[in-house]
């Protein structure tokens, strides 16, 4: 399912309480909506999320970007759903959460 410009649904705009939410498109902003919806969003939002872009979608996106920007809950949380491997979440989690003398060494 594609979206036409600016034809986004409402419920998803407090979401984007610090953005232009009327100069928004899925179609130049996407990465941007799918972090922001992913780190906040509530069920509705997920839910129309997840229509726009599938499961194999939202997998894909949160494995490209190595689970960053996303909460160790939030990871956890995406592991069981999207049957993400749990050793590559838990490296995710720990790399997150290493100092950055220890991210520079081990990148």
């Amino acid at each position: 399912m594609t979206l036409a410009q600016h034809n986004l649904p409402d419920f998803i705009a407090p979401f984007f309480w610090d953005t232009d939410f009327a100069a928004l498109t899925w179609q130049e902003h996407r990465d941007f909506m799918m972090r922001r919806l992913l780190q906040s969003g509530d069920w509705p939002a997920l839910c129309w999320l997840r229509d726009q872009v599938g499961e194999d979608g939202l997998r894909a996106w949160i494995e490209d970007r190595r689970g960053a920007g996303l909460s160790p809950r939030q990871l956890r949380f995406w592991e069981l759903a999207l049957d993400l491997p749990h050793r590559k979440v838990s490296r995710w989690i720990q790399h997150a959460q290493a100092g950055v003398w220890q991210r520079r060494l081990n990148p």
